[in-house]
């Protein structure tokens, strides 16, 4: 029995649900080839961030400053930037290339949290060939006085911003931390985004000992994490009109069975990939095959959304249910 493992994501018909997420894998050709023969269905490219851009900006301008001979230091208080990508010059120059490489769609990316004069590079970016564009959203409201209704709204307006910019397909990667976060995926939407990418991860800091400096640390996603999304992508299956991506802790083939299962078009992973490389992906999608054939499904569109909050023979397992129940199960292990 044939399986058709193609997938609908955005607007695009993808030969199957994976995709790598920004990485520094699609942000080299050569790995990225290689992603593609390993039957990578999309790809999305490291992100320019809103930092990156407004240097450049605060840069240029000093050009034109007749007062510009200040401290040195002034062109160096970014330098971690400067040495992630190439800038935003750069950034354009590699999806140019990347699109030449490969036939699979590429989707660009730009991080940021307010509405800016950066946000002009979205169009940049549409004219420089992207099939799509993903908003990452990093917003850490550490202030005060600043109201979780300023900070969704901070998010809307970010969102209409880009929106506005371009017509092709707009996805916006956020976090899980709103109070209601069904409502503010509906707002999303309602906003300009044609997609939902769940979950962001907040990397957290961490304090060296010795220097007592507070540091990045960056840790690869665990397998436990895709739980979170599992719950809010099928919570919003047939709710929101728009398209799902799962994000964070996608491992292996269970992990995005899972994910198409609660309702998500497309499987998201890069942690894994670059574990193991990017031929894990013939893996997966082996094992994803096999798993559709022996449960006698046709295609990823048969089943997916199949164990949806809507669709599923108890919604309130995705609710306060599952968590009395999984106590109980505990307790009855501990004794």
């Amino acid at each position: 029995m044939s399986v058709n493992l193609g997938t609908r994501y955005l607007g695009m018909s993808l030969k199957n649900p994976l995709v790598v997420s920004a990485c520094p894998l699609t942000g080299n050709l050569d790995s990225l080839k290689r992603l593609e023969d390993a039957g990578a269905a999309a790809a999305v490219l490291p992100s320019l961030f809103e930092e990156q851009i407004e240097h450049l900006d605060c840069q240029l301008s000093e050009l034109y400053d007749f007062n510009a001979n200040s401290s040195p230091e002034s062109q160096s208080y970014f330098p971690e930037m400067e040495s992630y990508n190439t800038g935003p010059d750069g950034y354009l120059e590699h999806l140019r290339a990347a699109k030449q490489a490969v036939d699979i769609p590429i989707i660009a990316s730009l991080n940021g949290t307010t509405v800016g004069g950066w946000t002009r590079y979205a169009k940049m970016i549409e004219d420089a060939g992207a099939d799509v564009l993903e908003l990452n959203i990093y917003i850490v409201p550490t202030q005060r006085d600043l109201s979780g209704q300023q900070v969704e709204k901070q998010y809307l307006d970010l969102v209409r911003s880009v929106r506005s910019a371009i017509s092709i397909p707009l996805s916006v990667k956020v976090g899980d931390v709103f109070s209601s976060p069904a409502d503010m995926a509906v707002r999303l939407t309602e906003a300009g985004a044609n997609g939902l990418v769940l979950f962001n991860r907040y990397l957290e800091p961490d304090i060296d000992l010795e220097t007592l400096e507070v540091v990045p640390k960056l840790v690869l996603s665990t397998e436990q994490k895709d739980h979170l999304p599992i719950r809010w992508i099928a919570v919003l299956r047939n709710r929101v009109i728009a398209s799902l991506a799962a994000n964070t802790g996608i491992h292996d083939r269970d992990d995005v069975l899972k994910v198409l299962l609660a309702g998500a078009d497309v499987a998201m992973m890069a942690s894994v990939l670059l574990k193991n490389g990017p031929e894990y992906l013939c893996e997966i999608l082996t094992g994803l095959e096999d798993w559709l054939q022996e449960h006698q499904y046709l295609s990823v569109a048969q089943m997916k959304g199949s164990v949806s909050q809507f669709n599923c023979v108890d919604p309130s397992a995705y609710e306060r249910a599952n968590y009395t129940r999984a106590l109980v199960s505990y307790r009855t292990e501990v004794i």
